[in-house]
């Protein structure tokens, strides 16, 4: 691959997406406007058993940065490969000499930087609230889990977008396999049911979410590797189907 093509294509991605101020302004601040919220909510409320032996806000700093890297890896990406498909970005990128591995490489790189600079803000707003940040030992494992769990969300991403059959659909798909799978993995509120927990751990988000709560303590500092398994099985299954599904034009039955 191309490295130099690579970073250029990473660069047009962001100048793109800055160029769309408000679009950017609010991928940022929704995540800190919840984390805000919460701090004002939750800031009291120390260690819990209802919070798996964290306090509050330990507990929402993990699953709102998760969030987040659904938002900017899933989500977003999803919605974005839709609307350039129907008004042929798509089509014209296809019919440019740049290699589709490395638009969608810098497409995904985009993403995942993306996601990174939310999950610093929301750590941070935690900070503010007295959130401990994760040690120097946890690093290793906090970084693996993003970028392995960001893989696997913009592969998803990606798969989801070959099935979208016009931009107008996309966030109601979106939002209609990501709602319920947010609900029941804990996101918002801890999950205390068996039944709910079994059926959410054979799904990406909540391991996903246990990942995160794992690598940013307190706890031992290893990589969470039967957490992260589960999004990758995901990611591996939407890899396989983008890569027989996607399409790089409307199509005349769409």
């Amino acid at each position: 691959m191309n490295l130099e093509m690579t970073w250029h294509q990473i660069r047009y991605e962001q100048l793109s997406f800055w160029r769309n101020p408000q679009s950017a302004f609010f991928t940022f601040v929704f995540p800190v406007v919840v984390m805000a919220v919460f701090g004002g909510l939750f800031g009291g409320v120390g260690s819990a058993e209802f919070y798996f032996g964290r306090s509050a806000l330990q507990y929402y700093v993990s699953t709102i940065a998760a969030l987040s890297v659904l938002g900017s890896c899933y989500s977003q990406l999803a919605i974005v490969l839709a609307m350039r498909r129907q008004t042929g970005v798509l089509k014209r990128v296809r019919a440019t000499p740049l290699p589709a591995s490395v638009y969608f490489v810098g497409l995904l790189a985009h993403c995942v930087l993306v996601s990174l600079v939310d999950v610093l803000l929301i750590t941070a707003v935690g900070a503010l609230y007295g959130v401990p940040l994760p040690g120097p030992a946890h690093w290793p494992a906090l970084t693996a889990s993003l970028l392995l769990g960001a893989a696997a969300f913009c592969a998803l991403g990606v798969g989801v977008s070959a099935l979208i059959r016009n931009a107008e659909a996309a966030p109601a798909v979106v939002q209609l396999v990501l709602f319920p799978l947010v609900f029941i993995s804990g996101t918002y509120l801890p999950i205390h049911s068996s039944l709910l927990n079994t059926v959410a751990s054979a799904l990406p988000v909540k391991p996903f979410n246990d990942a995160l709560l794992h690598s940013f303590g307190p706890g031992p500092a290893t990589l969470p590797w039967g957490d992260l398994g589960v999004p990758a099985l995901w990611g591996a299954a939407g890899a396989v189907v983008a890569v027989r599904r996607f399409r790089w034009d409307q199509g005349r039955g769409d």
